[in-house]
């Protein structure tokens, strides 16, 4: 498969999407669409845990998917799991049969993440200017985000989608005039505390983006209701068309699948809400969303425009971090990786970033309070809404920041995903030692240090005579070792 080739799965509570395509003159040229609605959302118990046949339909599809992506490198590939995972109590133990099933890492991604990246899929696929109103309405979650250009500035998600409210109001049989109003109530409640922040927002045209808005301007449209955007007054005759139809016989009539056509009062429901809450007279509807999105922020981390990059840096001017001692810890880390990375196998540039983010964030802490600052700041981290990182991406730097001082706490790296808690531990050492290295914050650059990684073991040379001129550096690293020696690691100097 060409180096240019770029793929992007979205495991969604309703619909699970593939795209693949091919990127060129700063444009990207789809070759592959994959679409299946597996419902994840509805294999949700009361206790929300996933069932084993809607792990299995799961699978079954990411097992199509996976042929498809066999050849592509991990870092032209990124797959993402939405609200349903998120709100999935086995959601990790699914996650890891799905990675084994596709081969490549699968990630869970925060609601505002979610909104972020679909706002980037519409805005790299929809003409227009000024400042616009994107809504997609999934399966179990509704994103709203107001933005400029290919930038969002206002971003909301909130539990309600399609198989949801239509579990919650909608039997098979008939579509009731009361459950409608009830569904229109719950959206409203849901609405509510967003409500002025959107209206206010003064933006200039509405964008949906998702398949059910697809499947409620394709009803428009055959109804002869619309030309191709959806109207507001068109939307209220097609609600009160749905009352008392039956949904398959509705799907029938307009050609809809038999699983759309069973969450369709479910989606218009939510879409009739938000027409009403917001105001909305028109809303356009974009082919692009949440895996276009994913496909051009890969193609910026290629590109070396990751925007996790920067936020990070706002993170740290958030927190006041010391920028300089940050850049100073982050060079010596890089510098121990390049020497650990063979022996230790990481060496790939994304343990660098991690090293080189953890290094700038290690002091964010202090903002709130000096004791145990470490563990503030893995606290923030793992908490805060962090643009670009993933939940798992997320945890492993929280994990580092946490790790950086004091006592390693080796369960806080076994709690991370398979094949990421190893890694994950390997990186914090090289942290410590570079953090207690600049432990003087001292502008005078650190002699010529050589490390040599074992399995728990870390050997690390100076040249004679360059510790007993620095006897507070020595006592330091005497002190980390009786650390690492608790968490069963050892620290070894050479002088």
């Amino acid at each position: 498969m060409p180096v240019d080739t770029f793929a992007a799965i979205d495991l969604g509570s309703n619909s699970f999407h593939m795209i693949v395509a091919r990127a060129g003159d700063g444009t990207l040229q789809v070759v592959d669409r994959l679409r299946e609605m597996v419902q994840l959302a509805a294999g949700l118990d009361a206790a929300h845990r996933l069932d084993e046949a809607t792990q299995q339909r799961a699978l079954d599809c990411l097992a199509r998917f996976g042929q498809r992506i066999a050849q592509l490198p991990p870092e032209r590939v990124r797959i993402v799991g939405t609200n349903t995972l998120r709100q999935a109590r086995n959601g990790a133990a699914f996650l890891e049969r799905a990675t084994q099933v596709l081969g490549h890492r699968v990630e869970i991604i925060s609601g505002r993440e979610e909104a972020r990246l679909i706002y980037l899929g519409v805005a790299h696929s929809t003409a227009g200017s000024g400042r616009r109103l994107v809504v997609d309405i999934g399966g179990g979650s509704t994103e709203l985000i107001v933005g400029e250009q290919f930038e969002p500035q206002q971003l909301e998600s909130l539990y309600m989608g399609c198989v949801s409210l239509t579990r919650r109001f909608f039997d098979a049989e008939r579509i009731r005039e009361r459950a409608l109003h009830e569904a229109d109530l719950s959206v409203r409640m849901e609405l509510e505390p967003v409500e002025a922040g959107f209206r206010d927002a003064a933006w200039d045209e509405a964008i949906g983006a998702s398949g059910t808005i697809k499947a409620i301007r394709d009803v428009l449209v055959a109804l002869g209701w619309s030309s191709g955007d959806i109207p507001r007054e068109a939307l209220r005759r097609l609600r009160a068309d749905l009352i008392d139809a039956a949904p398959a016989v509705f799907g029938e009539r307009f050609g809809l699948a038999r699983e759309r056509a069973a969450v369709f009062a479910g989606g218009l429901a939510v879409l009739h809400g938000i027409f009403e809450t917001l105001g909305i007279e028109c809303m356009k509807v974009s082919d692009g969303a949440l895996r276009e999105g994913l496909i051009f922020d890969l193609l910026g981390r290629v590109q070396h425009e990751d925007v996790r990059d920067r936020s990070v840096r706002a993170l740290a001017a958030r927190f006041g971090c010391d920028e300089a001692q940050g850049g100073r810890v982050a060079a010596t880390a890089r510098e121990l990786l390049a020497q650990a990375a063979p022996g230790w196998g990481i060496a790939d540039e994304e343990a660098a970033r991690y090293l080189d983010w953890s290094a700038r964030l290690h002091e964010l802490g202090l903002a709130i309070a000096h004791n145990q600052y470490h563990k503030h700041g893995g606290y923030v981290l793992a908490s805060a809404d962090l643009p670009g990182f993933s939940k798992t991406e997320q945890a492993l730097l929280a994990a580092l920041v946490r790790g950086h001082r004091r006592k390693l706490p080796l369960d806080t790296f076994t709690a991370l995903p398979a094949g990421q808690a190893e890694r994950g531990l390997r990186l914090c050492l090289l942290l410590r030692l570079a953090c207690v290295l600049h432990r003087a914050r001292s502008r005078q650059p650190l002699p010529a240090l050589h490390l040599q990684p074992g399995e728990r073991e870390l050997r690390l040379g100076f040249p004679a005579g360059w510790l007993d001129e620095h006897p507070l550096t020595r006592a330091d690293l005497a002190a980390e070792a009786d650390y690492l020696a608790t968490a069963r690691c050892r620290l070894v100097i050479d002088e």
